[in-house]
């Protein structure tokens, strides 16, 4: 090789380096992502309702952090298969609560806050939209996930109660009052809103 092929074939080698190290870290990006299926696979294998002390609190704090890691999607497909439903019904009322508040995306008080501040047009057709969009999700799920929950797919995303509650009193003053097991069936809905003002869909008028 002489003088003049030198720097080429180093240019070409830093740039195959740059372009290999950038695929493993793309790989190993992917393989640390958290998922809805990855979530599943979690709940599967921990029994929870034989969990005391430490090691149920563990496991609780474990499942708030891959709830909190999963991308706004993902935690959608997650809340539409119900993946921690049954956890949920296990826990106390005091672990509830905390798990709730745990799992709340960042800038959801900001969003209950920013709604209550809208028109109550505006409200109707934000909820209207956000109601819209998860029956449109649920319809998309697979057929085996609609045979395996058709009392959950047949049914309201939100129920008739709550509906009117939230079209009455507000999204704002009914979560803050409802019980732990409200707040989980409001949480969908209220996501829902929340990335749809943060994408500035419901202030274009979209759905």
């Amino acid at each position: 090789m002489n003088a003049r092929q030198k720097p080429l074939f180093f240019g070409l080698t830093s740039l195959v380096a740059v372009w290999l190290l950038a695929m493993a870290g793309f790989a190993m990006a992917d393989h640390w992502k958290m998922t809805a299926e990855k979530l599943r696979a979690y709940l599967a294998q921990t029994d929870f309702s034989h969990l005391s002390g430490e090691a149920r609190a563990k496991a609780l704090r474990d499942l708030e952090d891959k709830i909190n890691a999963l991308s706004a999607e993902e935690r959608r497909n997650a809340r539409l298969e119900q993946l921690w439903a049954k956890w949920f019904a296990e826990m106390t009322d005091e672990e509830k609560s905390a798990f709730l508040d745990a799992t709340l995306p960042t800038g959801f008080k900001q969003m209950l806050t920013s709604f209550e501040g809208l028109d109550p047009e505006k409200r109707k057709q934000a909820i209207d939209g956000a109601i819209k969009n998860l029956k449109e999700a649920r319809e998309k799920s697979p057929e085996e996930f609609k045979k395996s929950n058709a009392s959950h797919t047949n049914g309201p995303v939100l129920s008739e109660d709550l509906q009117k509650q939230v079209a009455v009193i507000g999204l704002q003053s009914v979560y803050s009052s409802s019980s732990a097991q409200a707040k989980a069936e409001l949480a969908p809905l209220l996501e829902e809103i929340q990335k749809n003002m943060e994408s500035g869909r419901l202030f274009r008028g979209g759905h």
